[in-house]
């Protein structure tokens, strides 16, 4: 019998879908299932999911969840087919955003919504009758954090995995709260009094609750799950993490590579592939087009997807636009994203002045994230932190070479073109930058332009990025080994095995993009902090 995996999240694509979460959730359950693994995903029901999910039937009544009674339904992802269970409590999750009111603030009974949705996961593994119990329920993000530590309390034979997919947003909540939801009060003592507490500077954290709790620990980059054990990247979590080390890994999120795929992409002016990028170039007009530039073929076009936010660099991006364009009179920017209000009317007011060479729309739109990455050259990508980053692996894919920051899984997925280099020696699939002041970003900017103005170096870069495997092959087959050390399943392992061998030069990259962020972290900067 295949190992059966049941994912918990509070998005999936297409059904709900706020940022990468929702891409990684439901492109990873397809790996699974094509793997051979019997698996499902667990999610609220928003009204967005009941309309677009197939085939829905009512599948079991849940009573005395942390917010009250629920349904449970059955269904089907479209497209994918992927099972998908939705959790219905109109009461909790029939609202216009899935964390936050229109006006941008938290839902005040968050904790409430998603301690419901850890609930619910906890009965299906304990069983629920037309539905097969889990041999391994897979917690993502602090929003299903609780899973973990329900199903040891409720004994449930399952073992669990947490990934964290950004420790910034820990889920934190009033420690009163606790025993409203289920929280037995000895895990809510301080933290120095009892290693399983899930206290977190006089708070309620359903994110250190995963991580205590779970049997296994990922992120989602092997950077990543070095960096967030410092004080620079741990948000206060760090000593958490130092304590649970142990059971902590990282593995470098995949893509959905027949979703993102300029050979068949249908939202893109025309197509092409590595071997024939003469398409490209009509996805340039049409992203001229779209974004009010001026129509110039050989214009350097930059795409800036991603939101508007400090943890973007877009406050350091900002100051660095004006710059660049002084000095390249024919560069060009296409701005995709949103934000924090005093952000998104910056770009907004360089927009008006630079018409024809700054376009900017405020807001996220499927079809116009494909065309971003089919029609620009470039892809600038500051990130403070970034734990791993999906728009870069979409941006390589379609020849789109990224700038980014050293940091994360931009550093393990990116693998820089240095001075003086060769496009193909090492691969380089594009180029890095360390800090986050306008200078660092303006800097890359240049060293990128200058091997744009060399159409062979140029082509050979684009050439390594659409190669670069960004599929879920081996995410998933590194995922399934890490179920299979856990429960009693060769069957996962033979799964894992008989997942696609990369090539040499896949392996090659990959080796060479580990050494590379290995030496260019030094995990000794900073004392680590005490265990919240």
């Amino acid at each position: 019998m295949p190992l059966n995996v049941l994912l918990v999240a509070s998005e999936a694509f297409p059904l709900a879908k706020s940022g990468g979460l929702g891409d990684m959730v439901s492109a990873y359950a397809v790996a699974l299932r094509d793997a051979n693994v019997d698996v499902s995903i667990l999610m609220p029901a928003y009204p967005a999911a009941l309309a677009c999910a197939v085939d829905i039937v009512p599948v079991a009544r849940m009573t005395g969840l942390p917010g009250g009674d629920a349904r449970l339904l059955r269904a089907r992802m479209p497209g994918s087919d992927v099972t998908v269970l939705l959790l219905q409590m109109d009461h909790l999750f029939a609202r216009e955003g899935l964390y936050r009111d229109p006006q941008g603030h938290d839902y005040l009974d968050n904790l409430t919504r998603f301690a419901s949705l850890a609930a619910a996961a906890t009965r299906v593994a304990r069983g629920v009758r037309n539905l097969r119990r889990p041999d391994i329920v897979h917690a993502h993000d602090w929003h299903a954090g609780l899973t973990p530590l329900f199903m040891r309390v409720a004994g449930v034979a399952a073992k669990s995995v947490f990934t964290i997919h950004n420790l910034a947003f820990q889920g934190n909540h009033p420690l009163a709260l606790a025993g409203w939801i289920g929280v037995p009060p000895e895990l809510v003592v301080p933290a120095l009094t009892d290693e399983r507490s899930i206290e977190f500077y006089g708070s309620l954290s359903m994110m250190k609750a995963g991580i205590v709790h779970a049997h296994r620990v990922t992120t989602v980059s092997e950077r990543y799950a070095n960096e967030i054990m410092t004080p620079q990247f741990g948000h206060g979590m760090e000593g958490v993490l130092q304590a649970q080390r142990a059971k902590l890994s990282g593995i470098v999120n995949g893509i959905d590579t027949s979703v993102w795929d300029p050979a068949t992409d249908e939202y893109i002016a025309r197509r092409y592939s590595v071997d024939d990028t003469v398409g490209k170039q009509a996805c340039k007009r049409e992203l001229q087009q779209a974004f009010g530039l001026t129509r110039d073929p050989f214009a350097p076009l930059v795409a800036i997807g991603s939101r508007l936010t400090e943890q973007k660099m877009a406050d350091v991006i900002v100051r660095a636009l004006p710059e660049l364009l002084q000095q390249h009179p024919r560069l060009q920017f296409a701005v995709l994203g949103q934000g924090e209000r005093s952000l998104e009317r910056a770009m907004q007011e360089l927009a008006a002045a630079w018409p024809g060479r700054l376009g900017v729309q405020i807001g996220y739109d499927e079809r116009r994230a494909h065309m971003l990455h089919a029609g620009a050259d470039i892809l600038l990508h500051g990130s403070r932190f970034e734990p791993c980053g999906l728009t870069q692996l979409y941006a390589m894919r379609y020849g789109t070479i990224p700038v980014a920051s050293r940091v994360g899984g931009l550093a393990d997925t990116i693998i820089d073109y240095a001075p003086h280099q060769t496009p193909d020696d090492g691969c380089p699939t594009g180029f890095l930058f360390d800090g986050d002041h306008p200078h660092n970003v303006v800097h890359a900017m240049d060293r990128a332009l200058a091997a744009f103005m060399s159409p062979s170096s140029w082509h050979a870069l684009q050439r390594n990025a659409m190669n670069r495997d960004s599929g879920w092959q081996i995410p998933a087959s590194n995922y399934l080994a890490l179920y299979a050390q856990l429960v009693d399943a060769r069957g996962a392992l033979r799964d894992a095995r008989a997942l696609k061998t990369p090539d040499r030069q896949t392996t090659a990259t990959a080796n060479a993009t580990r050494r590379r962020a290995e030496s260019g972290f030094d995990q000794s900067s900073g004392e680590l902090a005490r265990s919240a």
